[in-house]
């Protein structure tokens, strides 16, 4: 996929998984001990070293509430998303106010590319 490529991660396979917010707070409560609603949650299923084998899990519920919340399309609000994850599994983080903002310039840079 070209969004490895372009941030030099080795890639071997990605699945994305779209469902509602039951489904992935119980994810979220399962595997990162995190009882709240959350728009995704990515893993990494590959061994350290090896080729990015990831699993994105997107609410479809979070991401239409957000796409309100935020005035944008909901078509936008979820390739923000999906883009956002393959981010998280190259590397990007966003803990910190300054991972924030570069993972968001990351995310604008991958739509505008896309819906251009």
């Amino acid at each position: 996929m070209t969004i490895f490529r372009k941030e030099a991660t080795s890639f071997s396979s990605l699945n994305y998984i779209f469902c509602p917010d039951p489904f992935l707070l119980e994810i979220n409560k399962d595997f990162l001990n995190h009882d709240f609603y959350t728009d995704i949650v990515t893993f990494n299923l590959a061994e350290r070293n090896y080729p990015v084998q990831g699993e994105i899990y997107i609410s479809i519920d979070r991401v239409k509430d957000n796409a309100k919340l935020l005035n944008e399309p909901y078509y936008k609000e979820l390739h923000r998303v999906i883009f956002h994850g393959a981010l998280h599994l190259c590397g990007f983080k966003d803990h910190s106010t300054g991972e924030k903002i570069e993972m968001r310039k990351k995310e604008d840079a991958w739509l505008k590319s896309y819906f251009r």
